[in-house]
């Protein structure tokens, strides 16, 4: 009961973060229902298949409240120096924030379970009844063994994304790292480059005949074997390539003689690519497929397209708790230049030379990618 003492006094964005974490389970078990469902009144043999597309939703799920739980110490250094104060240690305050995550999680799966159960007492219509195993006899272990995966999952994950080194306060942080290594660069350049033209020889003329094409779902047709694994490995490649773009982008800006504000937003920006990068990256390549699937599906199913806003969401909210790290990691210093005579329109425009500057990375990364998903559909 001591996690949800704690939840008594949250603010609105730690309640957000509840509530985000408890929506992205709740779709998740639905999946997982949904997959019961249809193996009720299919071969065993189709009933696996389904499972395995419900592992990129949960895993969204996982990496959701990873990004979420670690800004925790963060956001709350004087929860945490009580909880420390209290005789919690690292480990212990890990495991709370783990337990908080999980019961969230809990919370969506077991409403999911009760939609569930509650459209099976003959409400749905018949275009869900296959969805829902109607007319066969639920085993009572089977839903409550595939919810369990979800807090599961989540819980773990977020007692693996906390360090126990930053779990109390007054632990002195390690400076950001803001160099790349060479093969850092080099191993995703090289990706984007043979990915490229691997999907351009898998569409030349004439290769529809050469191996054999792959179905993609949501009615989005079939491509062939090379231009798939083709975009496949441009999409990873320019993932991966965030993070060095982003410190460009940063360098960049405070290049030739920079004023305040381009001094203050290039800094920032190159010292946060690392820890900005990931949660971006994986926002910009969910909205590229999803603005290619849109653009090019015939009526896309709508278990493909909710699976893919339940990416697109979680990655928004991984976004928002990483800035919500940054920002906290960055009080001290933001504090300082206050104090020195900042004023708050610099710090501002800052803020906003940064932004634009990660948006034109953006841009280009997922232009690209989504520029290259087109191709394998048009």
């Amino acid at each position: 009961m001591f996690p949800l003492r704690l939840v008594r006094g949250y603010r609105a964005t730690d309640l957000g973060r509840w509530l985000l974490t408890a929506i992205a389970a709740a779709t998740t078990a639905a999946f997982l229902l949904r997959s019961l469902g249809r193996a009720l009144g299919e071969p065993a043999a189709t009933s696996v298949p389904r499972l395995l597309w419900c592992l990129p939703a949960l895993a969204a799920v996982g990496w959701l409240a990873a990004a979420a739980a670690r800004a925790v110490p963060a956001q709350h250094p004087e929860r945490i120096a009580g909880l420390a104060a209290a005789g919690y240690g690292p480990g212990r305050i890990r495991l709370l924030i783990a337990v908080e995550t999980a019961l969230a999680a809990a919370l969506g799966s077991v409403l999911a379970l009760l939609l569930f159960l509650v459209l099976r007492n003959d409400i749905a219509g018949p275009e869900l009844a296959a969805d829902l195993g109607m007319g066969t006899r639920l085993p009572a272990a089977a839903p409550v063994t595939l919810l369990v995966l979800v807090p599961l999952v989540a819980g773990l994950a977020a007692a693996a994304a906390i360090p126990l080194d930053e779990a109390l306060p007054g632990t002195p942080a390690a400076p950001p790292a803001v160099g790349f290594h060479p093969v850092r660069i080099a191993v995703p350049t090289g990706l984007t480059v043979v990915g490229m033209a691997l999907e351009l020889y898998g569409l030349r003329p004439g290769a529809e005949q050469d191996g054999r094409p792959v179905e993609l779902p949501a009615h989005l047709g079939s491509v062939g074997t090379a231009a798939l694994t083709g975009w496949a490995f441009t999409a990873l490649g320019l993932a991966l390539l965030t993070a060095p773009l982003l410190a460009l982008a940063g360098r960049l800006l405070a290049l030739h003689r920079p004023g305040p504000v381009r001094l203050l937003a290039g800094r920032s920006l190159t010292a946060e690519a690392r820890r900005l990068a990931t949660p971006l990256a994986v926002l910009t390549l969910g909205l590229a497929v999803l603005t290619a699937a849109l653009a090019y599906g015939d009526d896309p199913d709508v278990p493909v397209t909710v699976a893919v806003l339940l990416l697109v969401g979680c990655a928004v909210g991984a976004v928002a708790a990483r800035a919500l790290e940054i920002h906290a990691a960055r009080r001290e210093i933001t504090a300082t230049l206050v104090r020195l005579g900042t004023e708050q329109r610099t710090l501002t425009a800052a803020a906003a030379a940064r932004a634009g500057a990660a948006a034109a990375v953006l841009l280009f990364t997922g232009g690209l990618t989504a520029l290259f998903a087109a191709a394998c559909l048009v």
